[in-house]
């Protein structure tokens, strides 16, 4: 009986340690207000006019499963802005999506794009932009509804760096890793 005992007070503990872990030590732990000191990220001049982009996309494993290229075009209406994107992936393929943002002067943002499922939720503060959303993946894809956590980090030279978490069940399925930047005259293509 007492080892027994032993046995599930050790089991307890592990869960209590995984889920501090979780509260306090991980990717999920982050809040906006740990990002009120470094440079200011505000969306209306970082997502305005051409943008280009690349990333990485990792499995549940850990490894990469995808790489790819993306141009962005973003303008802005007060506070609304609209973000048309093209990426191009390592395997040949091209998708297209399109984010409205709509800004609250308290810091909070709405997200709405067609693949997501109702609208995605956010904070701007200081240096960061987290997003909360829930994305539909495409039939070729496999069609799940995945939870996602995504978080842009301005840099001192005034690129993004954006990491997001893709999350079915809990369980972390997907990450993507990626920079943004403004796209400068010399990379426009023709009709940018």
């Amino acid at each position: 009986m007492t080892s027994t005992i032993l046995i599930l007070l050790g089991a307890a503990a592990v869960v209590a340690l995984l889920l501090l872990k979780f509260r306090f030590a991980s990717f999920m732990a982050q809040t906006p207000d740990d990002y009120t000191e470094g440079p200011l990220f505000n969306m209306r001049e970082v997502f305005n006019g051409p943008i280009e982009c690349e990333g990485v996309i990792y499995g549940p494993t850990g490894r990469v499963t995808s790489r790819f290229e993306a141009d962005f075009v973003a303008s802005w209406d007060g506070n609304v802005g609209t973000v048309k994107e093209e990426f191009r992936y390592d395997s040949g393929n091209i998708q297209h999506r399109e984010w409205t943002f709509t800004l609250g002067n308290d810091g909070t943002i709405k997200a709405e794009a067609p693949d997501l499922v109702g609208a995605g939720t956010g904070t701007q503060r200081g240096s960061a932009v987290q997003l909360n959303y829930n994305i539909k993946l495409t039939d070729e894809a496999g069609g799940h509804v995945l939870s996602t956590t995504d978080w842009m980090y301005m840099t001192p030279n005034g690129n993004v760096m954006n990491r997001s978490q893709f999350r079915k069940f809990g369980i972390k399925v997907a990450e993507l890793v990626a920079t943004m930047r403004p796209k400068h005259a010399a990379n426009l293509q023709p009709g940018e």
